[in-house]
């Protein structure tokens, strides 16, 4: 089952470039917490941090393969702050488009 994206806590969560580069390491496939620290070169201990940081936000889920945890970027969650961010984009996109406007007609 999918987490709810606490919208705070998913943009608290990108603010740590750790983080940042945890969600780049399990965008394709779902890796271990060994593979995501070894690739992060963090200690398993704060891959696991940063890796529960990330579930608890709904940026990635979890699944069990024995005795492993295996994670991969929740969707759902990077799509509910990607469609906040494109709620700005229209807006600044018509802004600079008139902005230019302007000043080539002027």
């Amino acid at each position: 089952m999918t987490a709810a994206v606490d919208l705070d806590q998913a943009f608290r969560a990108l603010a740590d470039p750790n983080r940042r580069t945890i969600l780049r390491l399990v965008r394709d496939e779902p890796r271990s917490v060994g593979e995501v620290a070894g690739a992060a070169q963090l200690s398993q201990q704060t891959t696991s941090h940063h890796l529960k940081v990330l579930r608890e936000c709904g940026l990635v889920s979890s699944t069990r393969q024995g005795t492993r945890h295996l994670f991969v970027v929740e969707t759902d969650g990077i799509a509910a702050v990607r469609d906040f961010l494109g709620d700005f984009w229209p807006t600044q996109l018509a802004a600079l488009k008139a902005a230019v406007e302007r000043r080539h007609d002027g």
